[in-house]
C-alpha cells in the first residue's frame, strides 16, 4: 500500500506521431494499427486524426476501455468529434495549426496506453515544435523507390530531436487496413514486431 501523502508514479503514456513522406499512401491505417497494438480490453489507445475527412462513427462493438476513454474525451472536449471503435478510441481534430494547438488538451486523457497522432506532412513540424505534446517517436509511411532521399532527411530530423524514428515501406493490405480503422485488428497483427517494439514502450504495449 502506498504511504499516505506519497506521490504516485506517473502514468505511462506513449505519444507517437504518424505521417507520410511525399505521395505515399496508407498512413492513417498504419496509425490505426499502431493504436490497436497498444490497446487492451480495459486500456484503449487514442487515435487522433488531423488529416481531415468525415467525423468518426462508433462501431457496434467497443471495449470497455474504448468507451471509458470516449466518455472522458466527451466530458473534457464536448465539441470534439470522438467515437469508440472496437479496441481503440478515435478523435478528429482540424487539419490545420489549430488542431495541433488542441493536442495538449486531449493527450493527457490517455492513461497507461498510447496517443497515436496521425497528421499530414505540413503539420509534422508544428507538432514537433510543440513541447506539450511530448512525442517520443514517429512513424513515417514512405515509398523508398521514389522518396528515399526525402525520407532520409525526415528521419535525420526526427533523430536530431531525440525521437525514435521508424519507416513503413509499404501500405498495409486492404483487409488489414480496414480492420485497423475499425479498431478490430488483433494486437501484434499488421505492423512488423520490430517496428512495434521500437515505437511502443513496454508499459504501453500489450
Amino acid at each position: 500500500m502506498r504511504p499516505r501523502g506519497a506521490k504516485s508514479e506517473p502514468e505511462a503514456r506513449a505519444v507517437v506521431l504518424v505521417s507520410r513522406v511525399g505521395a505515399a499512401t496508407g498512413s492513417k491505417a498504419a496509425a490505426a494499427a499502431l493504436a490497436c497494438a497498444a490497446s487492451e480490453p480495459d486500456r484503449a489507445a487514442l487515435l487522433i486524426d488531423l488529416a481531415g475527412g468525415r467525423p468518426p462513427r462508433p462501431t457496434l462493438v467497443a471495449t470497455r476501455g474504448a468507451r471509458e476513454l470516449e466518455e472522458r474525451l466527451a466530458a473534457h472536449l464536448p465539441d470534439a468529434a470522438v467515437a469508440s471503435r472496437g479496441a481503440i478510441c478515435r478523435l478528429n481534430l482540424p487539419d490545420d495549426p489549430s488542431g495541433v494547438e488542441r493536442l495538449p488538451a486531449a493527450l493527457p486523457l490517455v492513461r497507461e496506453s498510447a496517443g497515436i497522432v496521425h497528421l499530414p506532412p505540413a503539420l509534422l513540424q508544428p507538432a514537433l515544435a510543440e513541447p506539450r505534446i511530448e512525442a517520443g517517436g514517429a512513424l513515417l509511411v514512405a515509398d523508398l523507390a521514389g522518396d528515399r532521399a526525402l525520407t532520409a532527411l525526415a528521419v535525420r530530423e526526427l533523430l536530431h530531436r531525440d525521437l525514435t524514428a521508424a519507416v513503413l515501406k509499404r501500405p498495409l493490405p486492404w483487409l488489414t487496413a480496414r480492420a485497423a480503422l475499425l479498431g478490430a485488428l488483433p494486437p501484434g497483427a499488421g505492423l512488423p514486431a520490430r517496428l512495434l517494439s521500437r515505437l511502443l514502450p513496454e508499459e504501453a504495449a500489450p
